[in-house]
């Protein structure tokens, strides 16, 4: 049977070496989007892009034949769904595959915080150690996990926290049938009753800093704060106020409200472990997404169903 012809796909933000060789090597074609022409810019079915860069309904009008975007992550707070939907393109992002390593990163900075990892590794290197000894760090077995938001990844992290020694409890928009943990449906009550507060939710709107001074203040002077969802979802100058106040006690984050370059108040923060937006980043979970993507662009090609964000 021959093959469908490969497809010529447009970059509209720069593409990753490993994930252009994984699609190159299906037969397609990828090139950059080097220049931001005037206009339209007409002629390409497939367009390749990042969950971070996003796509809005202004980025789609400048691609008239677009049938495809193919987004490298699983985000899609920055991709607006109804402009592609009135369009007729399809959203291939990357969901399910890095779910459990990102539930992974929540509890590593869990400990990173909370036991003090990160500042331990700092005092021994610093030679402090020879002048004393480090105050303690926070036990975790019986304390209690508040998770917002009870995704497949918000699920991921419960059953890692129930697995530590934590109870769990969560809140969200609505209850989830056949879940075994507890639901507090105001996410205020919720944090009232958690030691530890885990950020899971989507981006976007409904969230945006949904986490504000008035919870903080909530959580509480021996609560800790981990962030593995999206910087907006956080106040950030209430985060730093909090922190500096000693009205939470600590906090963890792999997002910011501005990325690559957080706010600087942010990395001057006391009682912070910080990461680049790093939970996904293992060797595993990348070729994970990559294939996905790179056999969703094939199946697209060759008229075979593929994942499309657009159809919920």
């Amino acid at each position: 049977m021959p093959q469908p012809a490969g497809e010529t796909i447009l970059a509209i933000v720069p593409a990753a070496a490993d994930l252009k060789a994984a699609i190159e090597a299906q037969g397609h074609r990828v090139i950059d989007l080097s220049i931001q022409p005037e206009g339209p810019v007409p002629g390409f079915r497939v367009l390749l892009g990042t969950a971070m860069a996003g796509a809005s309904a202004e980025t789609f009008a400048r691609f008239p034949d677009a049938r495809l975007l193919a987004s490298m992550g699983t985000g899609l707070d920055r991709i607006d769904l109804d402009a592609a939907r009135a369009r007729g393109i399809a959203v291939l992002n990357t969901p399910d595959v890095l779910t459990e390593d990102t539930a992974d990163f929540a509890i590593a900075l869990l400990y990173g915080i909370a036991r003090r990892v990160v500042e331990a590794d700092a005092f021994v290197r610093s030679g402090a150690w020879a002048k004393g000894r480090l105050s303690p760090s926070t036990r975790l077995i019986g304390k209690t996990c508040g998770i917002f938001g009870l995704g497949k990844i918000g699920q991921a992290v419960a059953r890692r926290a129930q697995g530590i020694g934590m109870s769990v409890i969560w809140s969200g928009p609505r209850p989830k049938p056949g879940v075994a943990w507890p639901y507090v449906a105001d996410l205020a009550t919720m944090v009232e009753q958690c030691d530890v507060l885990v950020l899971t939710c989507p981006g976007g709107a409904e969230t945006d800093r949904i986490i504000d001074a008035a919870m903080l203040q909530r959580l509480g002077p021996k609560g800790f704060l981990i962030n593995i969802a999206r910087g907006t979802v956080v106040d950030e100058p209430a985060l730093v106020a909090a922190l500096k106040a000693g009205t939470i006690r600590g906090a963890a984050t792999d997002v910011f409200r501005s990325e690559p370059v957080p706010d600087p108040a942010m990395l001057e923060a006391p009682n912070l472990v910080v990461a680049p937006h790093y939970a996904t980043v293992t060797h595993e979970t990348r070729a994970d997404m990559i294939a996905m993507l790179a056999d969703g662009i094939s199946a697209f090609a060759a008229g075979r169903p593929h994942h499309d964000a657009t159809k919920g």
